[in-house]
């Protein structure tokens, strides 16, 4: 009987299985040829002609042209097998089961059909099939010895330096097929790949001592280069690009401070030409405005939405192109995974590459992609990450674990960064590192027009969307300043005007920037509704010569008891609108007042009408400001680097390291502090205790200092409770955010176990804590005196 088309088919899967062994297979193909070739014919071998040869047919036995049709493809797919095979044959670094299961697929394809025409030449090319296979196996063997029994090390290796090494490999076994970027670093389902993924694409197995590890070539650090200072923004804008109203705002506030920039950066360079400033290489991702975040702020650029975040992007990015840094920018996954060099798939393996940038700046939105996509190269070099953060992150919001034992954990925080690398826009956590942002900045003669040109009875409201005016009671005080003033305002609208805003007030609708400083120039108050809070308006309206006037919070507003900070990763009391202003600048130009007592409010105002100040603006908010104190973070920050044990192991101190301040109860650090490397250096230290229920943020303000996190090492040890005459029963270290601290009830002393929780917020009435303050430079609170 001839066989049929599935027979033959199950015949050549058990031939490859029967004679899977390597030497074996290659007679197992001519054992295969012959088994084929018999069945196909069947009995009709006996039709065969003297002299004939075995695998000549008469043409007699031929089928007609549909046989002729069958034999005809199966002999052209014979040709691409031995097609297949010659390429095989000349691979030397594939692996053995690659090739057979290249063979295996090929035999597939064969199905055939009825008599066989030209079965001598099948027979030939079977023959030479099984010749090829040979070339293979004997490529194969050397290749084994080569290796010198690779796959028999393919076992899980037990190493107690990489504990984790086990179960990583149990993962792999049941998930790499989860995410394409497994195979993309060679992972094919093996034990041999996993190992070779997990110790050397990952790190949680031991390096394999049958790999040549000396393949991977050494990549050497870029020559560093001096970082020069640009006036031309040009290039800049052309990196922003455009697509999207969000960009074209930043590129208008660019263009038109950009000769501010370009002053400011001379002036600055002169101050620092003896200093060498070296490039960095950085990257700009603005995480909020990417699609992928929803950017919900774009389409409100021209409605009244919020602008702050988009004052404060627009201005680091000068910044960093001012003080001549490297600079790449990313609005969006696209253009963040070209530049970090993401594999394909869906974020779960590590970088194709070293981290290509010394610096990235990004926001919450930005932080949360890169944890999505960057996967353990995220954890490997988030040192090098400053997160953009408009309202701070305390500490112990910050520590995953903490956060979650002791009910901290928010939408926001738990990212286990150091305190610094979250960068504010004012400078109300010192916690954090303050960035800021700029206002434009008169010269005398704009100056001196403006305090000629000043209307005395007009006011502007501080609010440009309609929500902002729903404030309970805002129609009494308006009111009361109707009565000295006439009153503007600026609220976007279509076609109606906002109901939210009454009918006394002349609003101009919202206005180009240019056209809100000619109104600010001629108002002699600027007043705030309460809402928005710590936002750029009051400064750029004091810049301009206004006297800006807010409601005072009693109680202060947190996220204990209001919605709108509820789930921020901050305790931070807000006892104003903007706590800054009140605090930094004060009085003439800010005067915060109860609005809710109508006696206050009114006496105010026309104390207001009495009083004429002169357009100021703090120098942390100038463009030299903000490159001064950028220039100084870069330079000087590092949290890539571990810092040296303190105090230095089997230290002893003869005598106290700390000594008193003169005609102060204040300590500082004794002569011999430039010995030990910090910044801000060790001699702006200045250790003081807080009272009972006070924080260290509230201690050092009231002596005139900053609390500074990045001194705190020095003060946890036990010989600064006595230098501050703390008497303690007994000295413990301990998790805890308030430490070090003292308790005078149970006269216990504790000190701060975990870095990371070094803090300068929260506070307790059982703990006197230990505060590290420091000075800090007239008009930029950010430095030290000796910062720079």
């Amino acid at each position: 009987m001839i066989a049929s088309s599935s027979d033959l088919s199950i015949m050549m899967r058990r031939c490859l299985l029967t004679f899977k062994p390597f030497r074996i297979f290659v007679v197992g193909i001519g054992f295969f040829s012959l088994c084929f070739l018999m069945t196909s014919l069947g009995g009709q071998l006996s039709a065969k002609r003297p002299g004939d040869s075995p695998f000549t047919v008469r043409s007699e036995v031929l089928g007609g042209q549909e046989s002729r049709g069958v034999l005809r493809k199966i002999s052209d797919m014979l040709e691409v097998i031995m097609k297949r095979m010659d390429a095989l044959s000349k691979v030397g670094n594939s692996t053995d089961a690659h090739r057979l299961d290249e063979l295996s697929s090929a035999l597939d394809r064969i199905q055939p059909v009825g008599l066989v025409e030209r079965i001598q030449a099948i027979a030939q090319n079977m023959s030479d099939m099984a010749g090829r296979v040979e070339q293979i196996l004997q490529r194969s063997m050397a290749g084994n010895k080569v290796r010198d029994g690779t796959l028999a090390q393919c076992g899980t290796p037990k190493d107690p330096r990489y504990p984790d090494c086990l179960s990583k490999m149990d993962w792999m076994r049941a998930r790499w097929t989860s995410d394409p970027c497994y195979a993309f670093y060679g992972v094919d389902g093996s034990d041999c790949s996993f190992l070779v993924y997990l110790s050397e694409v990952e790190w949680f197995c031991p390096p394999l001592i049958w790999r040549n590890q000396t393949a991977a070539p050494t990549l050497k650090p870029l020559p560093k280069k001096q970082a020069v200072f640009q006036s031309d923004v040009g290039a800049l804008l052309e990196q922003v690009g455009t697509g999207k109203e969000s960009l074209s705002f930043m590129k208008r506030r660019m263009r038109r401070m950009a000769a501010q920039w370009a002053s400011a950066a001379r002036r600055l360079d002169d101050r620092l030409r003896s200093h060498w400033r070296e490039q960095n290489r950085i990257l700009v991702h603005v995480g909020f405005l990417t699609e992928e975040s929803g950017d919900v702020f774009s389409p409100k650029v021209l409605k009244g939405g919020p602008l702050g975040e988009m004052v404060q992007w627009a201005d680091i990015l000068t910044a960093l192109h001012v003080l001549g840094h490297n600079l790449k920018i990313s609005f969006s996954l696209k253009e963040l995974h070209g530049f970090l060099g993401v594999p394909p798939g869906r974020g779960s393996c590590p970088l194709t590459g070293p981290l290509p940038f010394d610096l990235i700046y990004t926001d919450y939105h930005g932080l949360q992609q890169m944890k999505q996509h960057m996967g353990l190269s995220l954890r490997k070099h988030k040192c090098h990450i400053r997160v953009i953060d408009t309202f701070g992150t305390e500490p112990a919001y910050n520590h995953e674990e903490y956060a979650i034992l002791h009910g901290y954990r928010t939408n926001w925080g738990y990212w286990n960064l150091h305190g610094q690398q979250y960068m504010t826009m004012f400078p109300h956590t010192p916690d954090n590192s303050f960035m800021g942002f700029v206002a434009e900045e008169l010269n005398e003669t704009e100056k001196q027009n403006i305090q000629r040109n000043k209307v005395n009875n007009m006011a502007v409201v501080y609010g440009k969307e309609a929500s902002m005016w729903k404030l309970q009671g805002k129609e009494k005080f308006l009111t009361i300043l109707h009565r000295y003033m006439e009153i503007h305002g600026t609220v976007y609208y279509e076609t109606q005007r906002p109901p939210e805003v009454p009918a006394f007030v002349k609003n101009h609708g919202l206005l180009p920037q240019q056209e809100l400083q000619q109104l600010l120039r001629k108002a002699k108050l600027f007043i705030g509704l309460g809402f928005p809070y710590e936002g750029p308006a009051p400064l750029e309206a004091i810049a301009n010569g206004c006297i800006f006037l807010q409601p005072k919070f009693n109680p202060p507003h947190s996220s204990l008891n209001h919605d709108f900070f509820r789930g921020k990763p901050t305790s931070r009391k807000v006892s104003s609108q903007h706590p800054y202003a009140e605090q930094y600048i004060g009085r003439p130009h800010v005067i915060t007042v109860d609005f809710n007592n109508s006696e206050e409010f009114e006496a105010t105002i026309r104390e207001i009408m009495r009083i004429n100040v002169e357009p100021f603006l703090p120098y942390e908010y100038t463009c030299e400001g903000m490159l001064e104190r950028v220039h100084a973070y870069i330079q000087n920050q590092d949290f890539c680097s571990p810092e040296a044990p303190f105090p230095p192991v089997n230290s002893s101190w003869l005598s106290s390291p700390f000594v008193l301040l003169p005609n102060s109860s204040i300590l500082t650090w004794a002569s011999n502090a430039s010995s030990y490397t910090s910044w801000p250096p060790l001699s702006a230290l200045r250790l003081l205790a807080s009272l009972e229920g006070e924080s260290c943020v509230e201690a050092c303000q009231g002596a005139e200092l900053i609390c500074e996190p990045a001194l705190y090492r020095f003060i946890n040890i036990k010989e600064a409770f006595s230098a501050l005459e703390l008497q303690c029963d007994g000295v413990e270290s301990q998790v805890n955010h308030l430490l070090p601290a003292f308790s005078a009830e149970h006269a216990e002393c504790g000190l701060q176990q975990d870095p990371l929780l070094f803090s300068c917020a929260g506070s307790s009435a059982k703990y006197q804590r230990l505060c590290p303050c420091r000075d800090y430079r007239v008009g930029q609170v950010a430095l030290c005196r000796d910062c720079l």
